[in-house]
């Protein structure tokens, strides 16, 4: 026999002894594989398919030139940085090697790949079974109990994000087992590699990650002697670096600082940033409001009996591990099983305390899969144990595999729609009653099917023979046939189908009995096909009727639904418009082109099933807005060649004579609030009459359709007035009033910054949260540290005019009110905040300044005299001699006058009113209003009868020309509590004239 023979003989032996013993499972997979190519093309597309080949794009393109800014201008989303390319970039590879470029074949052979990776899932579970317990039935029935997940098994074809970390996770847990059995430190490596992959591709794969180091803790602490310690820590040691270092080289993010961008890395995506209001429950909200989420929409989603398996399966774990002792847990095939129920119930554990972000059901956690489904078969075979003979064993067996075909069955008549199955744990009888409850269509994947069916039936062709179809949803086109794409036109004439989605509309879009087809899943309505109804008998309705709301179109309620009208209008805009509904119960988008037509310069709709009142709703308008790539290059232009103007909630950057907003991590719901910009011109004559009195023009918009999200961020612009601006104040308006949040700026800031620089130097005339000073005829407002909240409260302003100057309107309260909004006589630069206002050109006695809270209180208030000489020298006249009285304030007399002076005085010691009562020696002297109280009133405030100068203040009242029998004096609050009070009683000389 020649040595070619003898090597063909050992790689026959080699192979009986490798796969004969496995020859079932090969013949299940190839039946698996061949259903899976004669369904391949069933299947729709999801926009995140594209999204993960523009990210390995951005990926290669960086490990070719290594330019990290292009890098991340050419991210699909921001977050994507984090995102691993271990799966998407050898798929991109082997799209270019077989020079794929048109989507349809590139959609398919994403499909293929991802489903052929499911496959290997399926192989792994069999092989993990079979190596833990020896038995080819129990590990044949792991396969198909792992592929047979109706929801799984739909987005094996169409989810590259999730599919392939299940089967890594899967893969990850085969070698935890062979690490753990083989206790090498070559396995270790090889598990750590692995482990690193899984993290990789998500960033849950820190479970299995965690769970490993734990097992190798425990086996420090349990080892016998130095020997097996040093080992457990060797082999735990090389698991973490080999975890770590690939880790590092599969995220080419991390590598120019790796320590802080794994902490911005976990803090991240440990609550995902893209945040999504969906149904659930029959209520509309956000996973974080729902702490079952995820364990409730794994219970409703998967196989019942593999539920009831998995259940005796961790059950039994659990129980063992509780009642095992150290020895036991020394067991490899011990310690793997107690690793499966810490995969599966420690991520629940956690998401359901922390409440991290989740949306479009469990995908984000389909990884639980694999350990649960391990656990199941464990359930499987405890049970088996447990029934003791053989028949009843093999019944157990059969109940399984009947189980497996119900599986079968459901996805069987749910094809191509898998993506919305769920079991008999919620109510799939009552027609129409599931889609009020959950979100049912992953991604408008039964658009594929109402699309191919629009197709078939050809019921609308035009001159080129091509179907209107008003609603195009660019995967599920994109994956059609190029021919039957180019008969789908996109139409806005009456004669137009409507091709609408139904499944996520809840109880605001019933389905309409006129249907001229329906996608159904358990009786419930996916999309559905109609004909357009007639538009201009909708308009005729409508003339007789007067608007609820006035808007981009005027808005009527109907009987069946809510008409909107606009007029004048091209066929271009109802093409390009969308509507965003919102109400507190839900966030619909509607495409308006799916509900009107446009017609002898009217657009007219009809959205159907809205049979509520005008004033629950409010409507958004969307056009057709800015792509990812559009946006992307505003927010580039912005941050690099921009002016920030304004850093609050949003940035605000000048850019041209566009203002533009940007915001990184942002919420689609708090969007909706409309933004203002309060304009200040230049020149008062740029304002309209009607704003000329206010002083800037209110500018209010939507963000729809000026602005574009950016995966969890956000931008938008908006363009400033053709005139001159000085300024501005932006935000967002409250849906009870006020604003969510303002900022001011003015594109000019160097007069404020000189009149910062003037006063800096200067002991301010008074301080509060502003220190006041006066410069040039003008009072001068400057704070150092400053924020928006500083400046958002009114100010107030009151002159008190010298008596022989003008009383205009002041009436009975002596000062003239000169009240102002910072924002229109102030700017903010470098932190600091600084308001300049003109003081009237006659003689002033004083000023009493400060803000004003929302409720009219005072946040702060300072009041002066302008001229504290005269007080200056009563202060030093004074200042020697003993005086009448003492409390806070020295009383002195002096010319005829009573003298108040403190040596060490602050705002808030003149800040309350001062009373002084005087009774005279005749009661005939008191004026005869004042004859009934016994006492002349001289109650006055210090800032107009005083002066605080140096640290010190001083106030002078003349006293009355009349013969004095006692004063009594002091400051009280809100005339009300005295803060301190002294009375001079009769027979002080000094009182007497």
């Amino acid at each position: 026999m020649t040595p070619l023979s003898n090597s063909g003989a050992g790689i026959r032996v080699f192979a009986m002894r490798a796969f004969a013993p496995h020859w079932g499972a090969l013949l299940a997979l190839a039946l698996f594989l061949t259903g899976g190519l004669a369904v391949l093309d069933d299947y729709g597309a999801i926009q995140d398919q594209q999204a993960q080949r523009q990210d390995a794009e951005a990926n290669l393109a960086y490990l070719a030139d290594g330019d990290f800014q292009a890098f991340l201008n050419a991210l699909y989303a921001e977050h994507d940085k984090f995102y691993g390319m271990a799966f998407d970039i050898p798929l991109l590879l082997s799209e270019r090697v077989f020079g794929l470029e048109d989507n349809r074949p590139v959609y398919l052979f994403r499909h293929l790949v991802t489903h052929l990776f499911f496959l290997v899932g399926g192989l792994f579970a069999y092989l993990i079974v079979f190596r833990l317990f020896g038995d080819r039935l129990l590990a044949f029935a792991a396969m198909p109990m792992f592929l047979l997940h109706p929801r799984l098994y739909a987005h094996s074809f169409f989810n590259g994000k999730d599919i392939p970390f299940l089967v890594m996770f899967a893969v990850a847990l085969f070698l935890t087992h062979r690490a753990f059995k083989r206790g090498s430190l070559s396995a270790f490596v090889l598990l750590g590699a692995g482990v690193g992959v899984l993290v990789n591709l998500r960033i849950m794969g820190v479970v299995p990650l965690a769970a490993v180091l734990g097992a190798q803790t425990l086996d420090m602490a349990f080892a016998r002697g130095r020997s097996e310690r040093t080992r457990s820590l060797l082999t735990g040691t090389a698991f973490a670096l080999a975890a770590g270092l690939t880790i590092y080289a599969l995220l080419p993010y991390l590598w120019a600082d790796p320590v802080a961008r794994v902490i911005e890395w976990w803090t991240t995506l440990s609550d995902h940033p893209h945040k999504v209001s969906e149904l659930f429950r029959g209520t509309s909200g956000r996973s974080v409001e729902f702490p079952e989420y995820l364990p409730v929409w794994f219970s409703i989603t998967s196989p019942p009996f593999a539920l009831l398996l998995g259940l005796i399966g961790a059950a039994s774990v659990i129980a063992f591990g509780i009642g095992a002792r150290k020895r036991a847990l020394r067991d490899a095939r011990t310690r793997f099983l107690l690793l499966l129920a810490v995969c599966f119930f420690a991520p629940i554990l956690w998401v359901v305390v922390t409440g991290p972000n989740m949306y479009h059901g469990w995908r984000q956690a389909y990884f639980l899969w694999a350990p649960f489904l391990l656990l199941a078969v464990i359930g499987l075979r405890r049970l088996a144990e447990a029934l003791g003979r053989k028949r009843l064993r093999r019944a157990a067996y059969g109940a399984a595999g009947a189980g497996l075909a119900a599986a079968a069955l459901s996805m069987a008549s749910l094809h191509p729609n898998q993506q919305a199955s769920f079991n008999v744990l919620v109510d799939r009888a009552t027609p129409e009653r599931l889609r009020t409850q959950y979100e049912m269509d992953y991604w408008d994947l039964a658009m594929r099917p109402t699309y191919e069916w629009i197709l078939r039936s050809e019921f609308i062709l035009d001159n080129e023979g091509r179907v209107s179809s008003p609603a195009v949803y660019s995967p599920q086109l994109d994956i059609l046939p190029s021919g039957a794409r180019a008969k789908l036109r996109i139409s806005a004439s009456q004669d137009a189908l409507v091709a609408k989605r139904t499944s996520i509309s809840s109880e605001f879009d019933a389905p309409s009995s006129l249907a001229l087809h329906r996608v159904k899943a358990y009786g419930n309505t996916l999309t559905t096909v109609e004909r357009k109804m007639d538009m201009q008998a909708v308009y005729e309705a409508t003339r007789n009727i007067e608007p609820a709301i006035n808007s981009a179109f005027d808005f009527y309620p109907m009987e069946n639904g809510v008409a909107l009208v606009k007029e004048p209008c091209a066929p271009s805009f109802i093409r390009d418009q969308a509507a965003h509904l919102w109400n507190k119960k839900l966030y619909l988008y509607r495409d308006l082109i799916a509900y009107g037509s446009a017609f002898d310069g009217k657009c007219v709709a009809l959205i159907p099933g809205l049979g509520h009142s005008a004033g629950r709703f409010r409507f958004v308008w969307q056009p057709e807005l800015m792509d990812d790539r559009e946006a992307r290059e505003v927010v580039r232009r912005a941050r690099e060649e921009g002016r920030l103007l304004a850093d609050a909630a949003y940035e605000a950057r000048l850019v041209g004579d566009d203002l533009v907003y940007i915001r990184d991590q942002c919420d689609p719901l708090e969007t909706e609030r409309p933004f203002f910009i309060d304009v200040i011109p230049e020149r008062s004559s740029d304002l309209s009459d009607s704003r000329m009195r206010h002083g800037y023009e209110h500018v209010k918009f939507s963000f729809h359709p000026n602005g574009a999200f950016l995966g969890e961020a956000c931008v938008a612009a908006f363009p400033l007035p053709d005139y001159p601006v000085a300024g501005a104040r932006t935000g967002q308006l409250a849906e009870g009033g006020g604003a969510l949040w303002q900022a001011e700026f003015v594109l000019d800031q160097e007069p404020y910054r000189a009149a910062y620089e003037t006063v800096a130097s200067r002991a301010p005339l008074a301080r509060g949260v502003f220190d006041v000073h006066l410069s040039d005829g003008a009072l001068v407002y400057a704070k150092e540290s400053c924020g928006w909240r500083d400046t958002e409260a009114r100010f107030f302003l009151h002159i008190f005019p010298d008596r022989a100057g003008p009383q205009g309107e002041r009436g009975a309260s002596g000062f003239d009110n000169l009240d102002f909004d910072f924002f229109l006589v102030g700017g903010r630069f470098d932190g600091k905040c600084v308001a300049s206002v003109d003081l009237p050109e006659y003689p002033i006695v004083g000023v009493r300044t400060g803000q004003r809270s929302p409720n009219e209180n005072a946040s702060w208030t300072a009041q002066f005299r302008f001229d504290p000489e005269p007080y200056r020298a009563a202060y030093l006249e004074s200042a020697d001699e003993e005086p009448l009285a003492r409390s806070l304030f020295d009383l002195h007399l002096r010319d005829g006058a009573l003298v108040y002076v403190k040596d060490q005085c602050e705002q808030e010691d003149i800040a309350h009113r001062f009373y002084l009562h005087i009774v005279p020696e005749r009661a005939d002297d008191l004026p005869s209003a004042r004859r009934d109280v016994g006492f002349d009133n001289l109650d006055f405030d210090f800032f107009l009868r005083g002066a605080l100068f140096d640290g010190k203040c001083a106030a002078r009242i003349p006293l009355p020309d009349y013969p004095v029998a006692s004063i009594r004096t002091g400051q009280s609050v809100g005339g009300e509590r005295e803060l301190w009070s002294v009375e001079v009683a009769r027979g002080d000389e000094a009182l007497r004239p």
